[in-house]
């Protein structure tokens, strides 16, 4: 798996990721960039999962939102209605993770769209630690959301053993 944060504070979002891949027992690759800029780099994604199928993800709600003119809440939703009922895309084994100004959001292949009463979520297999982390800094600190987001990734990299310290990060405006 992974872990992939974001964090929203003061006008900024920030999202997050490692870029361990492993198979099985075995890391595969270190340097994986499981967070993008899409949508005319005015949406962050991140995936956890299965890569190929976490792209594929990615690709589909970059069409939903080009489809819904950039509306991310209406986007997500015709994505998590069509995953959930097409057979093919039903079997896909990933979660996205993604954010704009507006919206901070959780999109599973069981039809969920979920957004956080905090302005922080994570997923994937570290996502609990460094969603902890996150809540604590933010509520505790002044530190910007990079900062939150470094040190969360962080922090879950020495928890999980699906996570590595080596991180990409992205972030809007």
């Amino acid at each position: 798996m992974t872990t992939i944060i974001a964090v929203k504070r003061d006008g900024v979002v920030v999202m997050g990721g490692d870029g361990q891949v492993t198979l099985g027992s075995s890391v595969l690759k270190h340097g994986a960039k499981k967070v993008r800029k899409i949508y005319n780099r005015s949406v962050l994604v991140g995936f956890a999962g299965a890569a190929a199928d976490g792209l594929a993800l990615m690709e589909r709600l970059e069409g939903k939102l080009e489809e819904f003119r950039g509306n991310l809440l209406r986007a997500s939703v015709e994505l998590a209605k069509e995953w959930r009922t097409d057979r093919a895309l039903r079997r896909l084994d990933a979660m996205l993770l993604c954010a704009n100004l507006e919206h901070l959001l959780v999109i599973s292949g069981t039809g969920d769209v979920m957004e956080p009463d905090e302005p922080i979520m994570a997923i994937g297999s570290g996502g609990d630690y460094a969603r902890a982390c996150a809540l604590a800094l933010y509520k505790h600190t002044n530190l910007s959301a990079e900062e939150i987001v470094k040190e969360s990734l962080s922090i879950a990299a020495k928890i999980c053993i699906y996570t590595n310290e080596s991180f990409h990060l992205e972030k809007l405006p």
